[in-house]
């Protein structure tokens, strides 16, 4: 029988299975002796969750905080400010994905910057930076590069293939983050600015996409040295219906695992190939600030000091500001980020702040929270 795209979600979207996995979680959570806060650490999830209206299907002692798990979300201002002051430069094109054309900067969103005849584009894979240098041969293309495990592959590749190809005229901006990192900083975080979090996590429902790349063994310290179990979940209502589900059994029958419930495309070692490219190109910063969280300890990437002349940092440090600048003070992204609240706490949600004219970074992207309750929240 031939595979078609279909086939790959409609089974995990039925209903029935959904409706059988709630009675299941229900059962088991009358064994529970308290509430368990999963943190579901991925913005696909948090979409996931509310599309599909899964909080109503579960039992009240069961509770989701949505983690800092959307690009976007977490990229400081500074950064933002960054790609504005790179759009404005003379003969420059600035090359990113779509969720990044309204993120608020202090100068504004790259959309504004387009507004005053910035050359902005917005793509769905990084290759294409390739085709727009060769139509553009005098200009320097920008590739403001944004994501977790999940797309760093992709920019690594295309580093690999200006190399190959001797494009003179492609530079890299690199925000590219890692999950462990700041799945760590929730439980025990070690920022200056911020004592401690009473975001009262008990279980993670780990990314799907990251995973693929990275593999599940980078959780492997959370049920080890945190005691908080790790149940890896695919994007599907029944792939988040099953990763709960697992997470309740470990707690009634006294476990404390690391587990992979979309087994169908993740694995334990993840994809070697991929992680090899990215090490060639790619090492770690000994801090990355975080929307919200602040400076993570080993949670960013840069490129290699051999890939210097490739960086846009470096090319054009004179024009780029490294003092860090905070949040509007009425946004309480950085809460929400850090598990601590949740969207309709905000005292601009849905008023002041919207897709259409978001605050914070976390009204924006496809994958924010805000985003996701306003969209699926029926809270206005």
């Amino acid at each position: 029988m031939q595979l078609k795209l279909k086939n790959l979600y409609d089974n995990f979207r039925d209903g029935n299975t959904i409706k059988a996995y709630a009675k299941i979680i229900a059962k088991d959570a009358q064994k529970l002796d308290k509430t368990i806060n999963i943190m579901e650490v991925c913005g696909g999830h948090t979409h996931t969750i509310m599309k599909f209206g899964l909080p109503q299907l579960l039992p009240s002692n069961i509770n989701f905080i949505h983690g800092p798990g959307c690009p976007v979300c977490i990229m400081p201002k500074e950064r933002i400010d960054h790609a504005y002051i790179l759009a404005m430069q003379e003969d420059v094109i600035l090359v990113t994905l779509g969720d990044m054309i309204k993120v608020p900067g202090s100068n504004g969103s790259l959309q504004n910057a387009r507004s005053k005849g910035a050359d902005v584009r917005f793509v769905y894979s990084p290759m294409e930076c390739i085709k727009i240098a060769k139509e553009n041969p005098t200009k320097t293309i920008i590739f403001f590069a944004i994501g977790f495990e999940t797309t760093t592959p992709m920019t690594a590749v295309l580093l690999d293939q200006v190399i190959k190809q001797n494009i003179p005229n492609i530079l890299f901006h690199i925000n590219h983050v890692t999950v462990p990192e700041v799945m760590k900083e929730l439980i025990d975080s070690r920022d200056i600015h911020i004592d401690s979090y009473n975001n009262k996590i008990d279980a993670f429902l780990g990314p799907s996409h990251v995973s693929v790349i990275a593999g599940s063994k980078i959780y492997e310290p959370f049920p080890k040295k945190y005691g908080r179990p790790v149940v890896v979940s695919g994007f599907e209502p029944v792939d988040v219906m099953q990763g709960i589900s697992m997470i309740v059994k470990q707690f009634i029958e006294n476990r404390c695992e690391l587990e992979i419930q979309y087994k169908r495309v993740v694995t334990y070692e993840g994809n070697l190939n991929a992680q090899a490219t990215i090490d060639k190109y790619f090492e770690k910063v000994s801090l990355f600030r975080w929307r919200g969280l602040g400076n993570v300890p080993d949670s960013g990437l840069k490129l290699r000091d051999e890939y210097a002349k490739y960086n846009a940092e470096v090319v054009y440090k004179d024009i780029l500001p490294i003092s860090e600048i905070e949040d509007h003070k009425l946004c309480i992204c950085g809460d929400i980020l850090r598990g601590m609240a949740k969207p309709p706490e905000c005292t601009i949600f849905g008023t002041a702040c919207k897709p259409n004219s978001p605050i914070g970074s976390c009204m924006v992207s496809s994958e924010g929270a805000c985003s996701a309750y306003y969209k699926y929240g029926n809270l206005l």
